[in-house]
């Protein structure tokens, strides 16, 4: 008994250590919150600070953002409208379906064959945002984002990102130089992502929207522990919420289905899920114990001699034994 235990156990462990080690990027998320990156609300300058023109603008002035056609939807006529005339002096940059797709073409070949293979077209609007930014540099911004400040202070960080919570990290607004080694790392990474789940709402998620890039940037933090290219990170307070935030959201979420409603559901009660996950894992457990141990015990228990009777035979008789004929037969 103690030695199925002892295997048992092993097994276990076993199993338990592969599957952490799956999935430790995405635990680590739980608690790191990239604050040692942070762009700090005090070394940026008010909105209307002379300072502003005092920091070094490495991101070039470009806007980026993404859309099915140029037929902006009214309801997102307002924010676009805003982060327009706020920077009068950027290059605006609308990416159509199939300017999207030119440039993919006509740049980054290697990948048309992914892009065109994307199930879902928001898919495509995600891959095409890290391109641009990768190849042109400047700021993506998601079209139900408008602009509340100038973004001039935001050009004096190489590359930038925004914070999202629960964890990780969003790609609705972003920032960058051309070919920072972050952006470059997500576009290599593509391909290798590019997987189906499920549920049409994890697929996107995690090929290419947020949860994709957040686990780009652990890994790229991991193998650039607070190097020279380190990507800054804006925080809820600067993105939004007060005066002095950079960005105001509008109604978005044009491409969620159905299945948001179970992902939104367990992101509500994920600690009763996560009781429940352990409770249903530990009665696995124990019935697989169960079944191995028994199993065990079924093949080392002694045959019984009754349940399998040995034939009578004969021992060879050898004369010089003297042993009468009728005592040499044996059971």
């Amino acid at each position: 008994m103690r030695r199925n235990v002892v295997i048992f156990i092993i097994i276990s462990a076993l199993v338990l250590i592969y599957a952490v080690h799956s999935v430790w990027i995405l635990l680590s998320l739980l608690v790191f919150d990239g604050s040692e990156d942070a762009i700090s609300r005090a070394e940026l300058p008010a909105p209307k600070s002379g300072a502003i023109s005092e920091r070094p603008q490495l991101i070039p002035k470009i806007i980026h953002q993404t859309y099915v056609n140029d037929s902006i939807p009214e309801h997102w006529i307002a924010p676009q409208r805003s982060c327009l005339d706020l920077h009068k002096d950027y290059e605006y940059k609308l990416w159509t379906d199939k300017k999207a797709r030119e440039f993919i073409a006509a740049e980054y070949p290697w990948f048309l064959e992914t892009f065109d293979g994307y199930t879902y077209p928001i898919q495509r609007a995600d891959a095409i945002r890290y391109f641009v930014l990768h190849h042109f540099g400047g700021i993506y911004i998601d079209l139900d984002d408008g602009c509340n400040r100038s973004l001039d202070p935001l050009l004096a960080y190489p590359a930038w990102v925004r914070r999202t919570t629960p964890t990780g990290i969003s790609n609705d607004v972003m920032g960058a130089v051309p070919r920072h080694p972050f952006f470059l790392k997500a576009i290599d990474s593509l391909p290798n992502y590019n997987r189906k789940w499920v549920l049409p709402y994890i697929t996107v998620m995690a090929s290419t929207g947020p949860l994709f890039l957040s686990i780009i940037w652990r890994h790229y933090v991991n193998a650039n522990p607070q190097g020279a290219e380190r990507l800054r990170i804006l925080f809820p307070d600067e993105y939004q919420n007060h005066s002095w935030s950079f960005f105001t959201h509008h109604l978005g979420n044009s491409w969620h289905n159905n299945d948001v409603r179970l992902i939104f559901w367990m992101a509500k009660h994920w600690l009763m899920l996560t009781v429940v996950g352990f409770a249903v894992g530990f009665l696995v457990l124990g019935c697989i114990y169960t079944v191995f141990v028994k199993s065990r015990q079924n093949s080392n228990s002694p045959r019984s001699r009754f349940a399998y009777p040995r034939m009578p035979s004969y021992r060879r008789a050898n004369p010089k034994d003297g042993i009468p004929l009728e005592d040499r037969l044996e059971v």
